[in-house]
């Protein structure tokens, strides 16, 4: 995976759901192709098809579970996930928290269908307990933040920098009210290596214009 990037959570945004998620990745890869930069999406496992099928760019599920083929009925497998070409999903979101005997299986999992695993932390120490279960990178989103008008790169920034110095350089991501490109360049200078948000681009009334603005903060 090349870094730094920007990973959008579509969520269940109904801006980001059905057509409308092919409509919005479709401008997530336009300007991955017009800047350079590396863009990745997560999506609702009901529009993984037919997003994975429509883009180029890297695409996440929001969620998988530990389970193989055979009796698991509504379950998410990692192994069908890869089939239908995502590149990787994220796992312990705020919105869907796991124990971290279940995390592990669940990154286990991942890993062994050949997923790149982001998994959710709420602070700094989280982050480092869920880094020894060695998944791809770490986001570090404060809760209180998240959805909200105030980012964690201008409000909390010791988050990141502790985050950071905890899991390592080149492993963490931000996130929590990220919206433009000065919230980028500050979550890069204080060592992250990309950031994760969602309303900021999901909701948007100009997504292309707020993406475009959110890239020129990894150029700074």
């Amino acid at each position: 995976m090349k870094l730094p990037l920007i990973l959008v959570n579509f969520k269940a945004y109904e801006q980001g759901t059905g057509g409308s998620a092919v409509v919005l990745a479709k401008i997530h890869e336009r300007v991955a192709k017009e800047t350079g930069a590396n863009i990745c999406i997560a999506v609702s496992a009901l529009d993984l098809v037919k997003v994975c099928e429509a883009v180029a760019i890297p695409v996440f599920a929001q969620h998988t579970d530990f389970v193989g083929y055979g009796g698991h009925t509504g379950h998410i497998l990692p192994d069908m996930v890869k089939g239908v070409g995502a590149y990787g999903t994220i796992l312990n979101h705020a919105e869907f928290q796991l124990e971290n005997e279940n995390l592990e299986k669940c990154i286990n999992a991942a890993k062994r269908a050949g997923l790149f695993v982001i998994v959710c932390a709420n602070d700094g120490d989280r982050a480092k307990k869920i880094s020894g279960f060695n998944p791809d990178l770490v986001a570090v989103e404060p809760p209180e933040l998240i959805g909200g008008d105030l980012s964690v790169s201008k409000t909390e920034p010791a988050i990141i920098e502790k985050a950071v110095d905890l899991v390592g350089s080149g492993r963490v991501l931000v996130g929590a009210g990220i919206k433009d490109g000065e919230d980028v360049r500050i979550a890069l200078a204080l060592g992250a290596s990309g950031v994760l948000l969602a309303s900021g681009v999901v909701r948007a009334e100009d997504p292309y214009s707020i993406l475009m603005d959110l890239v020129s903060g990894l150029k700074s």
